[in-house]
């Protein structure tokens, strides 16, 4: 729809951004800076910690498997797995009506109350000694995953400039290191306790749930909902925080639910590249739950392989910070940082698969590479918020690219089969070959994009920019309104960018 004329016209107020309610402010570059350290030292860490924690209690299944859960709830190999696939079918199934609660509701009160309703989820593994029941906290704690990472996708880009939303998104994504550390020892400390009745394993939930409440608390009270009603910023200093994104050409947020943009979401082929590329990129991701198995069968015992893991943690925290200071380059970018990383990361795969089982320090490296591919989805991550807009399409297009993230690290569970073990060639093989077709979609989707700036220059100026007037919230007199903050699409505004 073209909201603009030769005739100023009047909108209604839930039509445009929230921002536009705020009257435009000054801003120097100073000013822009002080107040970017300021929401980086207010937010950042709450996000750093609460991923950090819901990835920890993600893998515990992972860690788990070491410490007794298979015995201790007779679990057959194909039951394991399915309780790895029923968390992302859940996750999958609910992933949508999270994104329209996101939408509807405080964007950080939603993740709160999902968050503690996981930890007491987390807590109740504890209880489980059977299939059916732990297949059942298993669905509950999908759905409550479900609002973690579109969540925080939004609220990255309420805060962030384009520029500044990669490095973001990595520094809150390689907290996934840092939890594959923290649960490393965590799980070797539970494997030396002999309490009767109580395995270590289920201490691995208590204490991880009971950690995770307490950080959830703590995100109701000072997580802020949007840079408009952030409690840490003044009157003044959220009017600038809006003027700081308004070179995103996104604007902030807006709660009502807006049909057009639902559809121009199903009908944009970016949309369905983009989740082509987060199923192929999370076929690897099945290492979450398999990596403690793989590595024990390599030749390690289980206190070897509980502390190798921490090891897991310090490579993946390590390529995920390079590969986002690669994408952060304007000579490198999204697209050639992702491939790039994917590089040693087939190489390992294939490595693995190849290399005679008797090197088993060979292996254990040749894996450890491997983990270079997560490194992509969190550029990628980056990348989707950056270039949608229109605030319906962002969580439409969230909702479906974590929809196919669920889709590819479910159905991946299912290809660790006994009777592929110990080489797993099959499994490996599939790695291989979903790592390379989501380094191609990488360029693809660059090639698009870059061809679509293109023609958007090509353009010319739009002639008719001007400001519309809108209906101001507080008091019902106009104002007017710049384009940045009329909640357009990508496809709608013809100013906008895509970052490449």
């Amino acid at each position: 729809m073209n909201l603009y004329s030769d005739e100023r016209k009047s909108l209604n107020a839930r039509d445009v951004d929230v921002g536009a309610t705020l009257a435009p402010v000054s801003l120097s570059d100073e000013e822009a800076r002080s107040l970017r350290r300021k929401i980086d030292w207010h937010i950042m860490p709450f996000m750093c910690i609460m991923y950090l924690m819901t990835f920890m209690d993600k893998t515990t299944l992972g860690e788990a498997a070491v410490l007794g859960i298979l015995e201790d709830a007779n679990l057959s190999a194909n039951q394991y797995n399915w309780l790895g696939t029923i968390f992302y079918f859940s996750y999958l199934v609910f992933q949508y009506p999270q994104n329209l609660a996101l939408q509807r509701f405080p964007v950080g009160k939603w993740m709160s109350i999902n968050i503690f309703l996981w930890s007491v989820i987390l807590c109740c593994h504890a209880a489980c000694k059977s299939f059916g029941a732990l297949f059942a906290v298993r669905f509950l704690l999908g759905i409550c995953e479900g609002a973690i990472t579109p969540g925080f996708l939004i609220v990255t880009s309420m805060f962030y400039t384009r520029e500044e939303q990669t490095l973001r998104v990595g520094y809150w994504f390689l907290m996934n290191g840092f939890a594959v550390i923290i649960l490393g020892f965590i799980s070797f400390g539970v494997l030396h306790t002999h309490t009767p009745n109580f395995m270590p394993w289920q201490w691995l939930m208590i204490i991880t749930g009971i950690i995770t409440m307490v950080t959830a608390i703590s995100f109701w009270l000072f997580f802020p909902d949007s840079p408009t009603s952030a409690w840490f910023l003044s009157d003044n200093e959220r009017a600038q925080a809006v003027q700081r994104i308004r070179v995103n050409q996104t604007g902030v947020e807006n709660k009502h639910f807006k049909y057009p943009q639902f559809v121009e979401t199903i009908k944009d082929r970016k949309t369905w590249l983009l989740a082509f590329i987060a199923g192929a990129a999370n076929v690897v991701n099945s290492l979450t739950n398999q990596r403690q198995l793989i590595v024990a069968q390599f030749g390690f015992n289980d206190i070897q392989t509980t502390l190798l893991g921490c090891v897991d943690g310090v490579v993946e925290i390590l390529t995920i910070w390079l590969g986002v200071e690669l994408a952060s380059s304007k000579h490198i970018g999204r697209a050639y940082a992702g491939t790039l990383m994917y590089i040693p990361a087939i190489l390992g795969a294939i490595l693995v698969s190849l290399l005679p089982f008797s090197n088993k320090v060979g292996l254990l490296f040749s894996y450890w590479i491997c983990i270079f591919a997560i490194a992509p989805f969190t550029i990628f991550l980056g990348w989707v918020a950056s270039i949608t807009s229109g605030h319906t399409k962002r969580i439409t297009t969230n909702a479906i690219v974590l929809c196919a993230y669920a889709t590819g690290n479910a159905v991946s569970q299912f290809m660790w089969q006994a009777q592929y073990q110990p080489r797993n060639h099959i499994p490996w093989a599939i790695i291989t070959t979903t790592n390379f077709c989501s380094a191609l979609g990488l360029l693809l989707l660059r090639h698009i994009l870059a061809a679509d700036n293109a023609k958007r220059e090509s353009e010319g100026k739009d002639l008719e920019e001007e400001s519309v007037y809108v209906v101001r919230l507080q008091d019902g007199h106009e104002v007017n309104v710049d384009r940045t903050l009329l909640d357009l699409t990508d496809k709608e505004n013809r100013q906008f960018r895509y970052v490449l």
